[in-house]
């Protein structure tokens, strides 16, 4: 009986603004977390490995304004954003395009 190759485990994860499953390399995690001064910090995470409660967004504009502007971001993140913080994540979201990438 000849074993079959094991399949490697593909995590998947929701965006937030448009609530579509893919796989979580095709995402990009913002991670909310607490600094050493126990200040709340929401940012991007490009590494995808920060400590802290992540969300996930589409790296497509549309996801990023529809998650700012619905509360799903804040929801998810289980925090109220701060306006300099919501500023900096709208102008990380207009770097992307609306096309959808395959």
């Amino acid at each position: 009986m000849a074993a079959r190759p094991r399949v490697k485990h593909i995590p998947q994860r929701t965006c937030v603004g448009c609530r579509a499953v893919l796989p979580k390399r095709q995402l990009v995690r913002i991670v909310r977390s607490i600094t050493a001064t126990g200040e709340v910090q929401v940012k991007v995470d490009p590494t995808g490995k920060a400590n802290g409660r992540g969300a996930y967004l589409h790296d497509r504009r549309f996801c990023w304004e529809t998650a700012l502007k619905t509360g799903a971001l804040e929801r998810a993140l289980k925090v109220k954003l701060s306006d300099a913080d919501r500023a900096r994540l709208h102008a990380h979201g207009q770097q992307y395009s609306d096309e959808i990438a395959d």
